[in-house]
């Protein structure tokens, strides 16, 4: 099994969907699903193309109210290369006979090879062979070259180049009730005989989106240079060319597309750049010998070798790595963008950003923190909206919205569809206010890997104390326990929105919130201990943050209340103790997929609200997000009892409540097993790994990716079984490897060194890269030992 390769052979309409998302070719600033050239969106094929941070909002008229949503954009449809015999049908997969089909994504080159051979109702056979890439050694540029060969016929052909701006935002169906034409025309035209040119805009934000394809013919290696039939209309340009081929011969139809918008920097006008770079750009092969060395650099950094009978494991992280490469490179540090939870490869959640980035920037941050430091600054930029956030619910401080689009307002729609009633329903979801608590963790995280004073002088420091202000002011004093409480949120579980007996949304002490915000509050303070003091006091004058709110956070960090049921059971959220159990047996023997049980019980005229259970893991995040040393460091701050089993106890109480119906869910499950039971953790892993590639949510990777999850099995790889963590000023490494990994091999960015590890079973092996004299000593903390090694050294420590 070739681990670099993702393949399908044999055509089939149920799945192409899916393939069209796992086969997206980009270069985290546009990105193309894998669709076949010649379809169009039908319900069964869906040839989208994403420009990180190209937004719109259209707004429609649901359910007696107006309902406003921003959606990333389905930018212009640039792949068509259709082929038919002159006067007949145009060749496609639903309307011909496939006698073969090969569709093959080479994950170390970024390149998507089809091949196909069809034929008509009269017989005619013709084979297809297409090669895609979206370059990453230049951003703007996308390319596609099309070899049609007719093995049984000649005669007169035709052959058309399009680029069609008549696309809509309608990848995802039960989105089908939204408005969703979100482009408007401004220009078509044919620049040259070889280069055309389409601008269109969307039609609220007024962000210009300009594509030139310069389009070349050639047939067994000599170009040709038939005469083109232009076809300009609004939002559509195209070249059509009449040829004669004979049996046997080659066409080779070469596009060059180069993609500008109105929000890139260093331009003139989208328009100019688009024709300026389409007619500079040299030959396909050139392009591809460039691209493929860009991607052979991000391999570089971004790789992982493991051991064991792990081939298939292998691959399908070789898959996760390069999606999560597609979706962010380096070109993503000069964009001012988030990651979107679907990754740019469908319109699933609109491309808005939510807590996801908790599951991502770990991975980046040991690998290549440029882009954790891009991406941060895509939430600095929006503090301010974050602010007013916050004052306009009543609070202080910085309070981040659930999901995120352009500017950073609050993008969670107040209506969605429930499928399986038809019914639209309210969505509380804002009230996941542990987003905040993700921003601050991605923050420390950082600056633990990097100590990068500058992010931290400039943006860093500032977001970590507004969001504690924001926890602070959120947390209400309970004169009678002696306890700050935390009302009306939700937690990750997004069953519970509310209690049975309360009209008002919300939960009231959810223990992940309220043990994150304490968490948060002693970042606050460690940030201010690592400040320079000058911008230390210029940050404290600026912010007005007085001895007395200090005090009052640090009271708050020693006296949150926790809610404990069943002898110490940490409470979802208060009251969660009183809620009924569920007969999960008799859901599975009626329903099968019990996944959504939210969707289920309300279409069955029931609520999750009653019942002990979870779509995804709650309680338990918070062993997946701190290491056991935080965990007691917190609970002995709080001054709440725990016992040697306490972890043990509660991940298996949660876990056989949650129906994990979000793919994040059994990726964090096996995380939290992997110092309890190896062998189930990589059970759990493997099951995590098929969620997309198996599509296990029942037709959700075809909208798009599950980013955080394949994100964060790559990172459970590196962090977990590799045990890798930054604490303490340390790198520390403390493995736990399941049984089915043998070794495993990497390096990791620590403090602008490169650490080479190869870790098994007995032994740990770190290497230092010889910095010429540049780099640092770095501390490690090996299986509990300390030993510090000077760049170009390398060590090997057993592990007991």
């Amino acid at each position: 099994m070739n681990e670099w390769l993702w393949s399908y052979s044999g055509y089939s309409a149920d799945e192409e969907g899916q393939r069209e998302a796992l086969c997206t070719v980009g270069n985290g600033y546009v990105a193309t699903r894998g669709a076949l050239a010649e379809s169009a969106a039908d319900g069964i094929h869906y040839p989208g193309t994403y420009v990180a941070g190209v937004f719109n909002r259209l707004t429609t008229r649901i359910a007696d109210r107006d309902v406003e949503n921003e959606s990333i954009v389905n930018a212009p449809n640039w792949l068509p290369v259709l082929f038919r015999v002159l006067g007949g049908e145009w060749f496609s997969m639903d309307h011909a006979s496939v006698e073969d089909h090969h569709l093959e994504l080479d994950l170390k080159r970024a390149l998507l090879t089809r091949r196909s051979r069809l034929s008509d109702d009269a017989g005619r056979t013709l084979s297809v062979t297409e090669r895609r890439f979206i370059s990453l050694a230049d951003q703007h540029l996308l390319a596609s070259e099309t070899t049609f060969v007719p093995e049984n016929f000649s005669g007169a052909v035709e052959v058309m180049s399009v680029l069609d701006g008549t696309v809509q935002n309608t990848g995802v169906p039960r989105y089908g009730a939204l408005d969703h034409d979100h482009l408007a025309h401004v220009d078509s035209r044919i620049v040259e005989p070889d280069l055309m040119l389409l601008e269109v805009k969307t039609n609220d934000s007024g962000i210009h989106i300009a594509q030139a394809a310069r389009t070349k013919l050639a047939s067994n290696g000599e170009e040709l240079h038939p005469v083109a039939e232009p076809i300009v209309e609004d939002r559509y340009a195209a070249q059509r060319y009449e040829l004669e081929l004979e049996t046997g011969t080659a066409l080779t139809v070469e596009k060059t597309v180069a993609l500008f918008t109105s929000l890139d920097h260093g331009i003139y006008s989208p328009r100019e750049e688009a024709v300026h770079n389409a007619r500079r750009a040299t030959g396909f092969d050139e392009l591809l010998e460039h691209h493929a060395t860009s991607w052979s650099h991000a391999w570089n950094r971004s790789g992982m070798t493991l051991t064991g009978d792990v081939g298939h494991t292998a691959r399908v992280l070789n898959l996760h790595i390069f999606h999560l490469l597609t979706t962010v490179s380096k070109h993503t540090t000069e964009l001012d963008v988030g990651v979107p939870a679907r990754g740019l490869h469908g319109e699933a959640y609109r491309g808005h950003i939510f807590w996801d980035e908790l599951f991502i920037f770990p991975f980046l941050t040991m690998r290549v923190p440029e882009l954790t430091r891009a991406l941060l600054r895509y939430r600095a930029r929006r503090l301010d909206r974050a602010r007013e956030a916050a004052v306009d619910a009543g609070h202080e401080g910085a309070m981040y919205p659930w999901q995120s689009g352009s500017d950073g307002r609050e993008e969670t729609q107040t209506l969605h569809l429930n499928p399986e009633s038809g019914h639209w329903l309210p969505d509380a979801s804002q009230r996941q206010r542990h987003i905040n608590a993700a921003v601050v963790v991605n923050i420390w995280r950082y600056w633990q890997a990097t100590t990068d004073l500058e992010f931290m002088r400039f943006w860093g420091a500032e977001m970590v104390l507004e969001i504690a202000r924001f926890w602070a002011s959120i947390a209400t004093y309970d004169h009678s326990l002696d306890r700050y409480e935390i009302k009306g949120v939700m937690g990750p579980d997004e069953f519970h929105e509310g209690y049975p007996d309360r009209e008002e949304p919300g939960l009231d002490n959810n223990a992940y919130t309220n043990v994150m915000a304490v968490w948060c509050l002693c970042r606050a303070f460690d940030v201010l201990e690592v400040l320079p003091g000058k911008r230390r006091e210029e940050l404290i004058e600026k912010l007005a943050i007085s001895r007395d709110e200090l005090d009052r956070w640090g009271e708050i960090t020693h006296k949150m209340r926790l809610c404990f049921h069943d002898d110490g059971i940490l409470s979802q959220f208060e009251g969660y103790g009183d809620l009924r159990e569920l007969d999960w047996d008799a859901y599975r023997e009626r329903y099968g997929d019990i996944g959504r049980l939210d969707r289920i019980l309300e279409a069955e005229g029931d609520s999750p609200k009653h019942y002990k259970l979870a779509k995804q893991a709650d309680t338990v995040m918070l062993f997946y997000v701190l290491s056991s040393e935080e965990l007691a460091e917190l609970w002995d701050r709080l001054g709440y009892e725990r016992d040697p089993d306490f972890i043990r106890r509660n991940i298996e109480y949660y876990e056989s409540r949650t129906s994990h119906g979000s793919t994040l869910s059994i990726m964090v499950h096996a995380w939290l097993h992997s110092r309890l039971d190896r062998r189930r953790s990589w059970d759990l892993f493997r099951s995590a790994l098929e969620s997309d590639i198996n599509d296990v949510q029942g037709g959700t990777t075809r909208e798009g990716i599950h980013l955080g999850a394949m994100a964060g099995t790559v990172d459970l790889i590196q962090r977990c079984y590799g045990g890798i963590d930054t604490r303490e000023d340390m790198l520390q490494i403390n493995p736990s490897l399941p049984v089915g990994l043998h070794e495993l091999a990497f390096s990791i960015s620590y403090r602008g060194q490169l650490v080479s590890l190869e870790i098994s079973h007995e032994r740990v092996r770190v290497r230092l890269a010889d910095d010429h004299g540049r780099g640092a000593p770095v501390t490690l903390n090996v299986a509990g030992r300390s030993e510090e090694l000077e760049p170009g050294g390398s060590l090997e420590m057993p592990i007991d």
